[in-house]
């Protein structure tokens, strides 16, 4: 990676809720840290959900984003990749924002290298044990034949029923987002640490959850694990909406323990941009997890060390 440059990471920005004059100021926020961000930045990784709901029609996008869209087609112009990694809000999106804007998208996870450093990159929903249900409507919803078919609705109609469902889904699943399971119990961090038995990563970089997380994995059976029983508990991080104010038991950053590989790795929850205005960003040499702090420079923005933010 080059001298002085950075590689960021966002996700959840739901725009377009919970109305049009909120979603507005949100999504001004985002573009004034993507310019703050373009400073120094070598790529930017958007890990999904940038909309609450999102469908292309051939020749019909649902409307709104333009500051958004703008800033992303900006940084394009400018010799700035963006990654966008499709989330389960904006999962039919298909050619329309890499042809406007030059984004490229993912659908799936992917793995990145920089200076030796392994990372897994991805939305995060449907990965892991559990949520069969969700993972059934997935196939159903991405089924090219099924988007097919729903294309043939109406734009007025077709986009008036998804944005039902959307909204149907994120109220649902509104606390369940924000409350810590424990690591035991969390899917995605029994997914990165299956993911760890057969190979290594130096970091897991996700979003969905809605919890800005920053831990060390220490996978089922590692001989590494702290046999001081240094591993904390972060009385200071205990997550939003749990009715039980319980803490979470994490590793410390530079602890003892390490993978079946012999060396770290982290899990980072990004958080998102509608409670915790949190992001990531990668020097080459370490990964930090950072609160948003107003909307000027990115030096007056705050480390989260540990787990979810207050």
């Amino acid at each position: 990676m080059p001298t002085g440059q950075q590689v960021y990471f966002l996700s959840d920005f739901h725009l377009g809720v919970p109305d049009h004059e909120a979603s507005t100021a949100r999504e001004k926020r985002i573009v004034r840290f993507l310019e703050e961000a373009a400073k120094d930045a070598t790529e930017i990784h958007i890990l999904g959900d940038l909309f609450d709901m999102w469908f292309e029609y051939k020749q019909v996008v649902p409307r709104g984003f333009t500051r958004l869209l703008g800033k992303l087609s900006e940084l394009h112009d400018r010799g700035i990749p963006v990654h966008i990694h499709i989330g389960n809000h904006d999962m039919w999106a298909f050619d329309y924002l890499p042809k406007e804007t030059g984004v490229t998208l993912h659908q799936e996870p992917i793995v990145r290298e920089w200076d030796g450093k392994r990372l897994y990159i991805g939305h995060g929903d449907g990965l892991g044990p559990g949520d069969h249900g969700y993972k059934f409507i997935r196939k159903v919803f991405r089924n090219k034949l099924m988007q097919w078919c729903f294309a043939r609705l109406h734009p007025n109609f077709g986009l008036g029923i998804a944005h039902f469902w959307s909204d149907r889904s994120r109220k649902k699943n509104y606390e369940n987002d924000r409350m810590w399971l424990g690591a035991d119990k969390e899917w995605l961090v029994q997914y990165c640490n299956g993911l760890l038995e057969k190979e290594h990563y130096d970091y897991f970089i996700f979003g969905h959850r809605h919890l800005p997380v920053d831990m060390e994995l220490v996978p089922a059976g590692s001989a590494g694990r702290d046999p001081a029983g240094v591993a904390g508990m972060m009385t200071s991080g205990s997550p939003a909406g749990d009715p039980e104010g319980a803490t979470m038991e994490l590793v410390p950053a530079g602890s003892a323990t390490r993978d079946p590989a012999g060396t770290s790795s982290r899990y980072i929850n990004l958080g998102d941009w509608i409670t915790h205005f949190t992001y990531a960003v990668f020097d080459g040499e370490e990964m930090k997890l950072m609160k948003r702090e107003g909307n000027g420079s990115l030096s007056a923005d705050r480390r989260i060390s540990g787990g979810p933010a207050e």
